[in-house]
């Protein structure tokens, strides 16, 4: 049974979730899951395994439960491109607010009518955004954004999907700088008829 709502135990003070949620490859490859051009094995997430509704319901959970999306500037210029065409599948997520952490963005570069959107700078001010109140913040794709929220710390929950397959090259989601060791406890999992395993880690602190 998943756990996603069950509270954290050792949190010391109130403060939002920062949840990255990633489909993996077995060797930690992020890159162009559902397709990207330049990538030489983009779409691998709907080649390499048969489909099995079951393995990706918590696609739904992630999407009722987060109250804002946090993104990199790539990966919101993306999604942005498409998803407010696919409200079907992401109506929640086309609604709700959106941080755009970008050093270069401008505010006439924001996408229109996709829910409203504040541009972030730092991640400094992400720290700042996650120790305010609310609900959880969930971050899809941005590599980058990941690697430097892994090197601060402030990351508190991992959503993997993991995939039954071998990429080698490719955006990793894990950062490869030098950092301290970052225990994490198993919360949720579970393995599914086509080999993708569901793995959800909360970060110890």
């Amino acid at each position: 049974m998943s756990q996603f709502n069950a509270p954290r135990k050792k949190a010391a003070t109130a403060m939002r979730q920062l949840i990255v949620t990633a489909f993996t490859s077995l060797d930690g490859v992020m890159e162009a899951p559902g397709g990207e051009p330049g990538y030489h094995n983009a779409g691998w997430s709907m080649s390499s395994v048969e489909f099995d509704p079951a393995a990706f319901e918590i696609k739904g959970s992630e999407q009722d439960e987060a109250e804002a999306m946090v993104l990199g500037r790539v990966s919101y210029q993306s999604f942005g491109a498409v998803w407010p065409s696919m409200d079907e599948q992401f109506p929640k997520y086309n609604a709700m607010p959106k941080y755009v952490v970008s050093s270069s963005l401008r505010e006439n570069e924001l996408i229109d009518g996709w829910g409203g959107t504040q541009i972030l700078r730092s991640a400094a001010e992400v720290a700042r955004l996650r120790a305010g109140e609310g609900g959880p913040l969930i971050i899809h794709g941005s590599s980058t954004l990941v690697h430097s929220l892994q090197e601060h710390q402030l990351i508190d929950r991992y959503h993997l999907l993991v995939f039954p397959v071998l990429l080698g090259s490719g955006k990793r989601l894990f950062s490869e700088a030098s950092l301290a060791t970052q225990k994490l406890q198993l919360v949720d999992s579970a393995v599914y008829s086509n080999g993708i395993q569901k793995n959800v880690f909360d970060v110890v602190r």
